[in-house]
């Protein structure tokens, strides 16, 4: 079997997306399956990428973002299909990406994937202080439409859980079937502890190493709602839970660093550590941590959340997106999307609970709830073989 993925979003210091798609280039090569990426970059090129290869084709950097580039020549990646005529083809964005892949009139099955819900990224993060989501979901119908469009032109719309392709099902696409995604697991472990890491990380942000540490990671974009959490933070300052400070450091980076770091600096026991120098780093940070905070409620799929279970992190997280298949009480505590306060109340709650009770549960979640990358993909691959097999 031979798959080509028109990849709007991957890019070499992308998020979610790129870890997506690396994961997937490693699993086709474990299982004998041919895989090609279609990508935007700064010049037309083909590089041999973790057993498969990804074509790149050149475009302008997006405006806001300029660690991504924008896929405009639809020709050319036509023209990249043709050459390599494969068995399935996968569209993964709704925007241009997808619609070159549904346009491409050969006879490879399509399979659409939604990494992205723009209705949750965009008007549910600036509109729902105003609006409540379901009236703002409401509001987005010729969206929705257009997605009932876009989604019609493909074989199979796959989505990383139930609770989204029932969502998608309540707008008239009918398609979606649920793959749920995984992480690599054997990366985060809370064997990984570091006890001197945590001490430097709290003296990082002027505190003592008896007193709470919180980790993020989240790339600095409006969806992520950044200042949701720092704003929280800056209501905790001074404040003892428990006879502790608390303090929070933050993992990532993306378009709006420059803003994040300014308004971070004005909050005490508050650090933005941009990434870390090894991919080793995360996992040990992660690992040395009482608790996740988190703020995107837009992710179809929450990766990072998965990764702080398996380091053995209670969860700090919004009561919408990705989150919802995380969202149990034995070893999380939502809050209201964007609503710093009700943020604030959560991080106070859950130091107060029984921090060793929840990170107990938090893995026995990692068995229980979290998937490895080795079972979401072979249940990918299963279900393009059905969908070949059954002409």
């Amino acid at each position: 079997m031979k798959i080509l993925d028109v990849s709007e979003f991957y890019a070499e210091r992308g998020g979610g997306v790129r870890t997506y798609v690396n994961q997937k280039l490693d699993a086709a090569k474990a299982a004998g399956v041919d895989m090609v990426v279609v990508a935007p970059g700064p010049e037309d090129r083909v590089e041999a990428r973790r057993g498969g290869r990804v074509i790149w084709i050149k475009g302008p950097p997006m405006p806001l973002d300029p660690r991504y580039f924008l896929l405009l020549r639809e020709a050319a990646v036509h023209q990249a299909i043709d050459d390599e005529a494969p068995d399935i083809i996968e569209g993964s964005s709704p925007w241009t990406g997808g619609w070159f892949a549904a346009r491409y009139p050969g006879p490879a099955k399509k399979a659409f994937i939604f990494h992205q819900d723009p209705v949750a990224v965009y008007p549910h993060t600036f509109l729902d202080r105003w609006m409540t989501r379901d009236a703002i979901d409401r509001a987005s119908g010729p969206y929705w439409a257009y997605l009932r469009r876009l989604s019609g032109h493909f074989d199979r719309t796959i989505v990383a859980g139930q609770w989204l392709a029932e969502r998608l099902a309540g707008f008239g696409i009918s398609n979606a079937e649920a793959v749920p995604f995984g992480i690599e697991k054997h990366r985060f472990s809370p064997r990984l502890f570091d006890p001197r890491l945590r001490a430097g990380m709290l003296e990082s942000v002027g505190l003592s190493e008896d007193d709470h540490l919180l980790v993020g990671v989240s790339r600095h974009h409006p969806e992520k709602r950044v200042f949701t959490l720092l704003r929280a933070m800056e209501m905790l300052a001074g404040e003892r839970i428990n006879g502790r400070r608390v303090g929070f450091v933050m993992y990532g980076d993306g378009p709006m660093r420059r803003l994040v770091d300014r308004r971070a600096a004005r909050i005490p026991n508050v650090r933005i550590a941009g990434f870390t120098a090894t991919p080793e780093d995360l996992p040990r940070a992660m690992a040395s941590g009482d608790a996740f905070l988190h703020g995107g409620a837009a992710e179809t799929f929450g990766l990072v959340l998965g990764e702080a279970l398996c380091s053995g992190l209670p969860l700090i997280i919004p009561t919408a997106g990705g989150s919802l298949d995380f969202l149990d009480p034995d070893y999380a505590v939502g809050y209201e999307p964007g609503d710093a306060s009700d943020c604030r109340r959560a991080i106070v709650r859950l130091l107060r609970g029984d921090i060793a009770a929840m990170k107990s549960a938090a893995l026995r979640a990692r068995d229980e709830r979290v998937l490895n990358v080795g079972d979401h993909f072979p249940a990918l691959f299963d279900s393009y073989s059905a969908l070949l097999s059954a002409n």
